[in-house]
């Protein structure tokens, strides 16, 4: 194809040529540029006339930005954006490391639920942002936003969400922290789920009586261990330790692996467990790893007449943990370790319990006092 002629303008280093506009098909100039930088003639292309409504002197004005080195030329331009497009996609963006983060995970009903949460919140605003670019402000200002709709919980999950997410980053060295801490909203409605003594008794006799044999050991180890329902998802034989008298607990809600002590009451319940040909203590479908049982101990709970409101798993949990601090005989801290909870302040919602506990010790030390015969008062004249 021959090349198209050349138009000289009044602006030094300026010419046109003529093409067709798009769309149109109306005739338009081109204009074009040439300059000398490190010794090297440049040419290229400063815009169309219609398009890029680019006239003469704009396309002049170019020219020198050039020549000064206040814009690149096209060709670094370019380069440029190749660059960039390189770095974004070697960069850990938040969307990046949850994907990955869910890759590490096995599948579970939290997972599905927490892909739910981050799609629907933290996607579209903190998406395409690597973790060293979130803004506090912006976080603050989406919990603000959060919480005039979500209650307080909800968006404690959701923010813990992101947090996780970051830290994952920061623990696989993949990305770089915001150097912030997210801040959660106060919630107020940590409620601890208790049975009396005459429920648990009933409770008790239905578990014996229950046919899903998974199930009623599940809740038994419950209020045995205080195992949280995905850390017995997860529990595998060789986790126990039967000679030492441990149960190593792997990834607790997001923490490290962490172990703790096997009770005599466990321990026989585990000897007595029939064991399948999977690597799971309580395993589901063809021995993988169980993702759901709530239907089964749900029958067990209904059985008993306890209320809808009590959670079969969790709920136990907390009965195991009341009942130990009741006792007076397990301190908060001791507390804190056997239910492997990260914060003291999740421990604290046991403390009434404690000073119960302390108050009937100060009362037996009445009663100790008041048994004490009382020396006879001598006679005042």
């Amino acid at each position: 194809m021959p090349a198209k002629k050349r138009f000289k303008t009044n602006y030094q280093g300026v010419y046109f040529i003529e093409g067709i506009a798009a769309g149109s098909g109306k005739k338009e100039r081109i204009y074009y540029i040439m300059y000398r930088k490190d010794g090297k003639l440049i040419e290229e292309k400063a815009g169309r006339q219609f398009q890029d409504d680019m006239t003469p002197a704009r396309a002049a004005h170019i020219r020198t930005d050039k020549i000064q080195g206040v814009k690149l030329s096209n060709k670094e331009q370019r380069a440029q954006k190749i660059a960039q497009q390189k770095v974004e996609q070697n960069t850990w963006t938040i969307d990046r490391l949850w994907e990955e983060y869910k890759n590490q995970k096995t599948e579970s009903k939290s997972l599905k639920v927490d892909d739910g949460r981050y799609k629907k919140y933290l996607k579209a605003k903190f998406g395409e942002t690597a973790p060293k670019d979130l803004v506090q402000l912006d976080v603050d200002r989406m919990r603000a936003k959060l919480l005039k709709k979500l209650a307080p919980q909800t968006v404690k999950h959701i923010l813990a969400l992101l947090q996780r997410i970051i830290n994952f980053g920061e623990k696989k060295q993949l990305a770089e922290g915001p150097g912030f801490k997210i801040e959660y909203p106060e919630v107020h409605n940590e409620k601890i789920e208790d049975l009396t003594s005459n429920q648990l008794e009933k409770l008790l006799k239905e578990i014996e009586k229950a046919s899903n044999i998974q199930a009623a050991n599940m809740m038994k180890m419950a209020l045995y261990t205080g195992l949280r329902r995905g850390e017995m998802f997860k529990l595998k034989w060789a986790d126990i330790d039967f000679k030492n008298n441990f149960i190593g607990i792997i990834d607790p809600k997001g923490g490290p692996d962490q172990k703790i002590p096997l009770n005599e009451v466990a321990k026989q319940l585990l000897q007595g467990h029939p064991r399948k040909k999977s690597p799971y203590v309580f395993p589901g479908r063809n021995g993988r790893q169980r993702i759901d049982i709530k239907n089964q101990v749900n029958r067990i709970r209904e059985a008993a007449g306890l209320p809808k409101t009590f959670r079969a798993l969790h709920g136990l949990r907390h009965v195991y943990a009341s009942m130990l601090v009741s006792s007076g005989e397990v301190d908060l801290y001791t507390l804190q370790k056997l239910l492997t909870h990260k914060d003291p302040r999740m421990t604290q919602r046991y403390a009434h319990l404690r000073d119960e506990a302390l108050k009937k010790a100060s009362a037996v030390a009445a009663d100790l006092f008041q048994q004490i015969p009382k020396a006879e008062e001598p006679e005042r004249e």
